[in-house]
């Protein structure tokens, strides 16, 4: 089991008993669509000798999709939901086969594992990914992780594998997560105009007037430096570093030399639910609270009961993530709601006793448990 203690700096990385390593399609894959042969042996070859020497390594590898497109005949990355699905089904195993090869040569062995959001936000599902993980990890299996392309919804998905990183790092409780792509570090404006390095981020104080680049030219991917940066700061603000660097410098990364961009750690870690709720969930409603619900729930962590919600917004059924905003719109908090969008109409203003006392005792629950609830002092992330 990897230790809760943060890293304190890249040159820690050297160190690292578990690290979480991402690599971008774009990384993977040619602007054509098919593998990069190279690119994906380089890269095993660097992950394959650190296993060797002890290091647990999970890589969450993109390039599904991408590894599709030529096979099924697509001039580029497809956009609607199910080519996605047929190009990722082709796809997978066409880089899983690779990786076979590219670790056996190295006497490593390697594991799939496919994930959706449902895995790692329901508790039982969680409780098995994380079994299977550490069970590869146990084994000296080199796991590979990639989001569940074939069948997720759009509903579902995670929007990229930048965040599913940072959601598996926190599963695998790793020590740190390394982000690969074709940049080898965030900088402080356009590389070909000469702008520096950034060389470590210690909050977001530090990214402001930082122009973050997109989707690179391959147009393969889905995500690009702003989903990196995002990513990155999820996990740092959640108590693991993170480290943004290309793949032809993920040797150096690993060894913990001065490379990429740094992401230190500041909070401590969260329960992953609770992370996707503040950087993933897809928000199906708002509640409008008073001032006096609003303080509560933001600022002394308390469950929010329909005596506090002045208005209902939306349409959602009891589980679905919802939006806390006070009067003035602004949000406080997301959470889980216990009622849906019909029902909950009727209670408001109203107290859990008299609710009780007038439908039934399935009335006394708070309409957000605390449990389930992520409150925030600043504007949550978009």
């Amino acid at each position: 089991m990897s230790s809760k203690r943060a890293l304190r700096n890249r040159s820690s990385l050297a160190s690292a008993h578990r690290v979480v390593v991402k690599v971008g399609s774009s990384s993977l894959t040619s602007v054509a669509g098919g593998i990069d042969e190279q690119a994906l042996i380089s890269l095993s070859d660097v992950i394959a000798e650190r296993r060797k020497q002890g290091t647990e390594i999970i890589l969450v590898s993109s390039g599904a999709i991408a590894a599709g497109i030529a096979p099924l005949g697509l001039g580029r990355r497809p956009k609607d939901l199910a080519s996605q699905q047929a190009a990722a089904s082709v796809g997978q195993g066409l880089l899983m086969s690779r990786y076979n090869q590219a670790f056996g040569a190295h006497g490593v062995k390697v594991g799939q594992l496919v994930l959706t959001a449902d895995d790692l936000i329901r508790r039982s599902h969680y409780a098995n990914a994380h079994r299977a993980l550490e069970r590869l990890l146990n084994f000296g299996v080199v796991p590979i992780v990639n989001e569940n392309d074939a069948v997720a919804s759009h509903e579902i998905r995670f929007g990229d594998n930048d965040r599913l990183a940072a959601l598996v790092t926190h599963l695998a409780k790793a020590d740190a997560m390394i982000l690969l792509s074709d940049v080898d570090a965030l900088y402080d404006g356009p590389p070909k105009d000469g702008a520096k390095r950034i060389s470590q981020v210690g909050g977001p104080q530090d990214l402001e007037g930082v122009k973050i680049g997109s989707t690179g030219a391959a147009g393969v991917g889905t995500g690009g430096m702003v989903t990196k940066v995002d990513a990155a700061s999820m996990a740092a603000a959640s108590g693991i570093p993170a480290l943004v660097t290309s793949t032809d410098q993920a040797g150096r990364a690993l060894a913990g030399d001065d490379v990429g961009t740094w992401f230190a750690a500041k909070g401590r870690r969260k329960p992953i639910r609770l992370l996707w709720l503040a950087h993933l969930a897809r928000i199906e409603g708002t509640l409008e609270l008073d001032d006096g619900a609003a303080r509560a729930v933001r600022d002394r962590r308390r469950s929010l009961l329909p005596a506090g919600i002045t208005k209902v917004g939306g349409n959602f059924e009891a589980g679905d993530p919802v939006e806390m905003v006070n009067r003035q719109g602004e949000v406080v908090a997301r959470g889980l709601v216990n009622y849906d969008s019909e029902e909950l109409p009727k209670m408001l203003g109203r107290t859990t006793r008299d609710l009780s006392r007038e439908l039934g005792s399935g009335y006394e629950r708070s309409v957000v448990h605390v449990n389930d609830l992520v409150a925030f002092k600043t504007p949550p992330p978009r």
